[in-house]
């Protein structure tokens, strides 16, 4: 089979435009265990109620654990953190059994989902939280229960994220955020 010069190049450029991050398969979400410790605050992720978090490493597909989807997607926002990211999963609050349990295996790719910034609710550490939903509808619904909006995982105001974000004070209550809740700030 003789190949013409344009036809080499067009492959080349073809080719060219497939980078591996483009082919690669994102790795699965890991089930949360007794053994996830909060890469922020060091302390098991399961002991803190609302949505949690997971980064896979591309090298060493290694899972960090995070104690909150905010911290989740602070660990993207900060520039010391590693940029070699391989998957970003959160807890998909639309299949969440409640608040306080949001489910060991119920993951959503953190940069579809969407996510209810400005809530009444707090998340794991006691400050305000970024809760995320598979389903928009669901994360509609919440919002108008809880306060707050509806925002995607870029259009997240880094602010928010890696501010001193306090609650609405009527979120300190039993109520807004079950018994027993854990409060580290």
């Amino acid at each position: 089979m003789k190949l013409t010069f344009a036809t080499v190049a067009l492959a080349a450029i073809f080719l060219a435009g497939c980078s591996p991050k483009e082919n690669a398969i994102m790795p699965a979400p890991t089930a949360m265990t007794a053994e996830a410790m909060g890469r922020y605050c060091g302390m098991n992720v399961m002991e803190h109620d609302g949505p949690k978090g997971q980064v896979i490493m591309q090298q060493t597909e290694e899972v960090i654990w995070f104690s909150s989807a905010r911290d989740t997607v602070a660990f993207t926002m900060l520039p010391e953190e590693p940029r070699d990211i391989a998957a970003i999963y959160v807890s998909d609050m639309s299949k969440a059994p409640s608040w306080e349990k949001p489910g060991a295996e119920n993951w959503v790719d953190a940069r579809k989902a969407h996510y209810v910034i400005e809530s009444s609710r707090v998340g794991g550490m006691g400050t305000a939280e970024a809760v995320p939903f598979s389903v928009e509808q669901d994360a509609i619904a919440f919002a108008a229960k809880n306060g707050g909006r509806v925002v995607g995982f870029k259009d997240i105001p880094e602010n928010y994220i890696l501010g001193s974000q306090v609650p609405p004070s009527d979120a300190q209550a039993p109520e807004a955020h079950g018994a027993g809740g854990h409060h580290h700030g």
